[in-house]
């Protein structure tokens, strides 16, 4: 029997999502199935789900992982940014519920050959999708070094970005940069560290890469926008996000749709007739607990928000 971890935040999900009657929900980063297991089992006949995900290994291990839900799943091999086409092409207008989870899965990052992982050698790959072209070797050969050190400083946050750019730049010189603990190498010794390190000097230039290739921050900004077209009233939107950037765009598209109202301050009376469409439930941002960390240490930088969809 395969060894799954332990679903992301999964209580907080199940308090927010459950509907325990009827409804359909889309888990549009479905990975391995967990939260949609979740959900399925702790709610009556008529709820169903609808699981998209750009990965292909991961849409069959999770179709054998909720084989006993049959008819009550359905499944989808696309980009969530697809969202409004997937629905129509299920016949589906208007969902009750809408959940991503984002970032790499582990399994993602315990295979080699993906290349997510700097800690384990493998292909320059960091593709979610395989068969899309671009890679993360692609980009080190092709973009020029401003913008490159753009991509790491914009992406990873990284603030050592010309440093490396100009490290990775002299071992090009000597021979293609092929492999995932070759680039690793490269940025930890471009980059100063110290004892009080929390994490490896590659990691925000692994993040910046693999965003870039998977475009993930335009696809979330379309997601985004779109739910507001098949949320019914009352659906609920619930996102977790494992980084700064992420976690930005999301509580600053919810406090926009729920502020409504874009005219500047100074006017009297509103004149845009632009009215809240979101309402926020998650106040704080909700993290996991100690227990959760310790069992599944990815979880310790997620953060979940959620929103509701409303109708003025």
């Amino acid at each position: 029997m395969p060894v799954y971890h332990g679903s992301v935040l999964g209580d907080a999900v199940l308090q927010y999502l459950n509907f325990t009657e009827e409804g359909i929900i889309v888990d549009s980063t479905l990975g391995d199935g967990g939260h949609t297991e979740l959900l399925l089992k702790n709610s009556g006949p008529g709820f169903t789900m609808l699981g998209i995900d750009r990965d292909a290994e991961a849409l069959e291990r999770a179709k054998k992982r909720l084989a006993p839900y049959k008819g009550r799943v359905r499944f989808a091999h696309g980009n969530y940014s697809e969202l409004k086409n997937i629905l129509a092409g299920f016949g589906i207008s208007k969902i009750d519920g809408l959940l991503l989870d984002l970032g790499v899965s582990s399994p993602q990052i315990d295979t080699p050959e993906r290349g997510f992982s700097f800690m384990k050698t493998g292909p320059l790959d960091m593709r979610m999708d395989p068969t899309e072209e671009l890679t993360a070797a692609d980009l080190l050969k092709t973009l020029s070094d401003r913008d490159l050190e753009f991509l790491f400083r914009k992406y990873g946050e990284e603030r050592h970005a010309r440093r490396i750019v100009r490290a990775i730049r002299r071992a090009q010189a000597e021979g293609p940069i092929a492999t995932t603990t070759d680039l690793s190498a490269i940025v930890a010794r471009a980059v100063p560290t110290s004892r009080a390190a929390r994490i490896h000097p590659a990691t925000r230039v692994f993040q910046a890469l693999r965003i870039a290739v998977n475009r993930e921050l335009d696809h979330l900004k379309t997601v985004l926008a779109d739910s507001l077209d098949v949320l019914q009233e009352g659906a609920r939107v619930a996102v977790i996000s494992f980084h700064s950037l992420e976690d930005r765009i999301v509580k600053n598209f919810f406090r926009d749709e729920e502020k409504g109202c874009v005219c500047p301050p100074r006017l009297p009376v509103c004149v845009c007739g632009r009215k809240p469409r979101l309402k926020v439930l998650t106040r704080r941002v909700v993290v996991p607990m100690a227990g959760e960390i310790a069992a599944n240490h990815r979880s310790s930088s997620a953060k979940l928000r959620v929103a509701e969809r409303i109708y003025a």
